[in-house]
């Protein structure tokens, strides 16, 4: 099958390229390489350097012509669509409006959207979150995201166009950068291994449901396989706070260091966690990777990449 992957130079969707390409099938990704590298990209792949709200997104796909899209480039820093609203819309919303024209002038078959658990359910009602829990975003990033849903359901309704949304919790792991506020567990963990003193923003007690970046390449082969048009919360369903996980990690490191508290930052919410049942029922998906097991692996790695 040909498949497309906008973001594929990146954290999470480097992953879905290398599931692909095990999978046999013909990968082509479009990345612009801001926060990407291409040295992520599978040497089976074919990159193209281009924005997703660029005129040139439309003659790549026609030369690619993929049956299926996964749409994984975003601006994905919560804190920085705070800061800047026009930007964070430009490129989530702007962005997945070109590549969902584009699939629909070609006849693309069906688009798999990274979407948020977190952000978009806000403050949450319910723990953990199924996929019917109030739709309340704190941030610009969780409105883009809901913006995006939206959309797909209006061209699957008008024009046909399928579409598998997953709802990522918070993905961590191997490739995830720690510049930037986006991935605290690779900041800290850059951080631990460098001798700096990482610092906890607020009281730490905020939680989030911690995900392996290969757990969720594997939600998405299974969305690939999907016959239906649905939206699914991708989880571990375990809270962990910020508190617990620095110590997590402080053990995988090998370390005694302890952190300082910074303020809170505005647009974060405090508890954060999904309902995976629905995938699982559906997809045939579970998360397999313990938090304590997968951060072994991630600092494995950026200890590997310090050389």
């Amino acid at each position: 099958m040909r498949v497309l992957v906008t973001g594929g130079a990146g954290f999470i969707g480097s992953h879905i390229v290398d599931g692909l390409v095990e999978r046999g099938h013909s990968v082509s990704v479009v990345d612009n390489l801001s926060s990407g590298r291409r040295e992520n990209v599978n040497p089976a792949a074919r990159l193209h350097v281009a924005d997703v709200t660029s005129n040139e997104l439309g003659r790549i796909m026609e030369e690619e012509r993929p049956e299926v899209v996964f749409h994984e480039a975003a601006q994905m820093d919560v804190r920085k669509s705070v800061a800047d609203p026009r930007f964070d819309a430009t490129v989530n919303i702007l962005g997945g409006l070109n590549l969902y024209e584009e699939c629909i002038r070609l006849k693309v078959r069906k688009v798999v959207l990274a979407s948020t658990g977190g952000a978009i359910y806000g403050e949450q009602e319910t723990y953990p979150a199924p996929e019917t829990h109030p739709q309340q975003p704190l941030s610009p990033y969780g409105i883009a995201k809901l913006a995006n849903e939206k959309y797909l359901y209006f061209y699957k309704n008008t024009y046909g166009l399928e579409h598998v949304i997953l709802r990522y919790a918070n993905v961590y792991g191997p490739r995830q950068s720690p510049h930037g506020e986006a991935g605290v567990v690779a900041i800290f963990t850059s951080r631990l291994l460098s001798g700096q003193v990482p610092t906890i923003n607020g009281t730490g007690e905020q939680t989030r449901d911690y995900l392996y970046v290969g757990d969720v390449a594997a939600a998405n082969m299974a969305a690939l396989d999907y016959g239906s048009s649905d939206v699914f919360n991708v989880g571990t369903g375990v809270e962990t706070d910020v508190n617990e996980l620095f110590a997590l990690l402080r053990d995988a490191v090998g370390t005694g260091v302890e952190p300082i508290h910074g303020p809170g930052k505005p647009g974060e919410q405090m508890r954060s966690v999904v309902d995976w049942q629905k995938a699982h029922r559906l997809l045939g998906w579970s998360p397999a990777t313990p938090l304590s097991e997968g951060l072994k692996r991630t600092v494995e790695w950026f200890r590997q990449q310090r050389g």
